[in-house]
């Protein structure tokens, strides 16, 4: 498998590099109890650690190991029924199965669980290619736990049945991080998948009156307000995520942090619409990633990616209701974002706040570049295409001279409807560092009620457009600014 991933990333990489070199080459007219016993290694790894997360807006994740990346998708198609599962078919014969019920587990949906799947974990965990299974038609509850490795490789965490926390804020053990649920840590070819259901029973934690518009009067308030991650892989290599349903998080649904080699297929994704902080996917400090064939709809962002992310492709996934899928937020706190080599293809986003959205704090520094955002099919979008570096969460955040350079974005065959509410095209550049080597093509918006009301708009945005952009798109700048901020401040090592 780890040759498979070596060689994806590659294709990653490579296809990256082409798209961006083809726009800016073309002509213009204007820019995832034993059942069959193996012999196993005298030798136990499993070494528990507290770990904390970190949040959206920053990230203290050590580097990750050098290890190897992605394997590309199995196929194109976007599942449209929500209970498809993924999850390969077990065979005693065949199978190391550590079954959690043969471990002490009751799956009856309030007995805590806990117990049994840390110790099958650590059995699974010295055997090559051991599955551990939490069967079908049993609900395991178990509290924030953290499966650590290194483990013998190819151990696969199957869920085929409901896998969920306690239920809310008042339920949740006070010894336990409120910052987490599951985390997987320090693992090399691991695959998370089954044709069952990790149900987050979030509702109580999005009432919290520090939530958005929660409190008195629709208020938010302040003070703690820590709310779990479903699922956390860190500091790990070599993943696969496939075909599970994960739904109603408290926060984020899934996230990846300090990780490189990461395959997501065919995942169902899902949480109200006004359900607050709950990203679908979050990426950050993570390299060569694939997200492919999944369907995503939730209250925040569907896919984040954060900063020190680099080659990742995202294709066959269809957004919404979300808030789009968003390169950012980067640079807050006057911290150092780099993101590189991000691929968009083949995907829908229907009903969103934002269809694909860079967002930068003023004050920070570093660089997005290499992004292509190539036949995207909106569908009631609101801020189709949108680069904001005046990123801001609140009307205090003053003016600044630094920022995170934006340049070498790529927009091409990206048609569909927009809600007449905001302008479709939306490029507000720092006023310092201009956004840069933009390219147009094939980009048409069409309003889906109602007429346009206000024209595209541009901040110090410079680029080209290969065809003519509908609506036009005539702020934007041809060639180059006069001055470009100092490259030691803003560009990244690579």
């Amino acid at each position: 498998m780890e040759k498979i991933l070596r060689l994806l990333c590659l294709i990653i990489v490579i296809t990256s590099t082409i798209l961006l070199f083809y726009s800016n080459s073309i002509n213009v007219e204007g820019r995832h109890h034993i059942s069959k016993k193996k012999k196993s290694k005298n030798v136990s790894h499993y070494a528990p650690s507290p770990i904390e997360g970190s949040d959206n807006e920053s990230s203290s994740s050590p580097s990750p190991p050098p290890v190897s990346p992605v394997s590309s998708p199995t196929n194109n198609i976007v599942p449209s029924d929500p209970s498809y599962g993924g999850g390969s078919t077990l065979n005693p014969d065949e199978e190391c199965i550590f079954d959690v019920m043969e471990y002490g587990a009751v799956g009856d949906g309030s007995t805590d669980d806990t117990e049994a799947f840390v110790a099958a974990w650590k059995a699974a965990c010295q055997v090559e290619s051991a599955v551990l299974l939490a069967p079908a038609d049993r609900t395991f509850m178990i509290t924030s736990t953290i499966f650590s490795g290194p483990c013998e490789p190819g151990l696969e965490f199957q869920v085929n049945g409901v896998l969920m926390p306690p239920e809310g804020p008042d339920c949740w053990p006070k010894e336990d991080s409120k910052r987490q649920w599951i985390v997987f840590y320090k693992l090399n070819n691991m695959t998370f998948t089954g044709t069952g259901t990790i149900e987050g029973n979030g509702e109580e934690w999005w009432e919290l009156p520090c939530k958005p518009h929660k409190g008195p009067n629709g208020s938010t308030l302040p003070g703690p307000c820590d709310s779990p991650s479903l699922i956390r892989f860190f500091m790990s290599s070599n993943l696969t995520v496939r075909g599970l349903r994960i739904q109603n998080s408290p926060m984020f649904h899934m996230k990846f942090d300090g990780c490189e080699g990461v395959l997501i297929d065919q995942l169902s994704i899902s949480s109200p619409k006004l359900s607050p902080n709950t990203d679908g996917i979050h990426i950050e400090d993570t390299k060569c990633v694939g997200i492919y064939n999944s369907v995503i709809s939730n209250g925040d962002d569907c896919i984040s990616i954060g900063p020190g992310s680099s080659n990742v492709e995202i294709e066959a996934v269809t957004c919404g209701p979300s808030h789009g899928i968003s390169i950012g937020s980067l640079g807050v706190h006057h911290s150092q974002a780099c993101v590189s080599n991000i691929t968009v293809r083949n995907t829908i986003i229907r009903d969103s706040d934002n269809g694909v959205r860079i967002k930068t704090w003023q004050g920070g520094s570093g660089s997005v570049t290499g992004l292509s955002f190539d036949t995207i099919q909106m569908e009631n979008v609101r801020n189709c295409i949108i680069i904001d570096q005046y990123y801001c969460l609140s009307k205090g955040c003053r003016n600044e001279t630094s920022a995170v350079s934006v340049r070498d974005i790529s927009y091409r065959n990206i048609k569909g409807t927009y809600d007449v509410r905001s302008a479709p095209i939306h490029f507000a550049c720092s006023d310092t560092i201009a956004c840069t080597n933009i390219t147009m093509s094939e980009v048409e918006l069409l309003p889906h009620e109602g007429e346009l009301v206000d024209d595209p708009f541009c901040w110090n945005a410079y680029g080209i457009q290969q065809t003519l952009t509908i609506p036009p798109i005539d702020c934007l700048q041809d060639g180059m600014p006069q001055t470009i901020g100092e490259a030691v401040e803003y560009s990244c090592s690579t």
